[in-house]
């Protein structure tokens, strides 16, 4: 019997929520970073293998929002509690119960469908009397169907919470072909990946405020296996284009060469990567670019 459904990975920002997704699908097609809020879409990532297709949801880090980019995210995060087939906290189980965790909970008080606590970081954890102790926190707010220790980063018993979400979900179709592992325009992603380089690499002033759109994909005309890329990166002020650019451009070339190899994995073909950067003031909390953007959902 083959088994299908949608997962939605819910949590506090950095628990490592891609970075599961990523380990699952053993391929790159959302970004990670220690920066807070880097996931700013819901990103779905297809597993499939012989017995189920798993349909996982990536999510925003849900948060108090400072502008209306974080009013989109945190609403994109909670509408999909109430479309998919199971919901999976993700915790950092380094880090203490917080209010945060008691809005989360609140929130899945009235969801219909199975839900599994994902206590992600385990390999970091030497106190195991602490952990139970953060466990029984979590079993004293929420009655949960599953409970789980696990290191995304690693793959620690990933294998075994696959297992138990097969038995979740019912008997279905195979939504997409076997080879698909996002429904996501690779434009989209080629542009996730370039901004994942900006926030790894510039300082804490930048992260929040880029953006990187791809404005124009086309093969090379004349070498084979070629793929022109031009992109931007848009920031909000012009001392964070001078610091994306860096002296002499040395900052923006270091991204370009870092994503270029991301990118290259993604799409299996060489690539010319051309960047530019852009300054829109204050783009977080206008609607045209917020929609532009594809920020569009929710936004009033």
């Amino acid at each position: 019997m083959f088994k299908s459904g949608f997962v939605t990975i819910i949590g506090r920002p950095n628990v490592g929520k891609s970075t599961f997704l990523n380990k699952v699908l053993g391929k790159k097609i959302t970004i990670t970073s220690d920066k807070p809020q880097t996931t700013r879409n819901n990103i779905s990532g297809i597993f499939t293998d012989e017995d189920a297709q798993i349909v996982f949801i990536d999510t925003p880090g849900i948060h108090k929002p400072k502008h209306k980019l974080g009013e989109f995210m945190t609403k994109e995060a909670l509408r999909t509690i109430g479309a998919v087939d199971l919901v999976m906290l993700m915790v950092d189980s380094t880090e203490n119960f917080s209010i945060a965790d008691t809005y989360l909970l609140e929130a899945l008080k009235n969801v219909k469908v199975p839900v599994f606590l994902i206590l992600n970081k385990a390999d970091l954890i030497e106190d195991v009397v602490r952990l139970k102790g953060l466990v029984d926190r979590y079993k004293a707010v929420y009655q949960f169907d599953g409970i789980f220790s696990i290191s995304a980063l690693r793959g620690d018993h990933t294998e075994k919470l696959l297992e138990d979400i097969k038995l979740i979900l019912d008997e279905g179709p195979k939504y997409y072909p076997d080879d698909q592992i996002t429904d996501h325009p690779e434009k989209f992603i080629v542009s996730e990946l370039i901004r994942e380089k900006v926030l790894r690499l510039t300082r804490e002033e930048i992260p929040h405020s880029v953006m990187c759109t791809v404005d124009h994909i086309e093969a090379d005309e004349n070498v084979d296996n070629l793929l022109n890329i031009h992109a931007s990166i848009i920031v909000e002020r012009d001392s964070q284009k001078g610091i994306i650019i860096g002296k002499g451009g040395s900052m923006i070339k270091q991204i370009g060469t870092l994503a270029r190899k991301d990118i290259l994995d993604l799409l299996g073909t060489k690539v010319f990567l051309d960047l530019h950067v852009k300054v829109i003031k204050d783009w977080r909390n206008k609607d045209f670019h917020l929609k532009n953007f594809g920020y569009e959902k929710d936004v009033e």
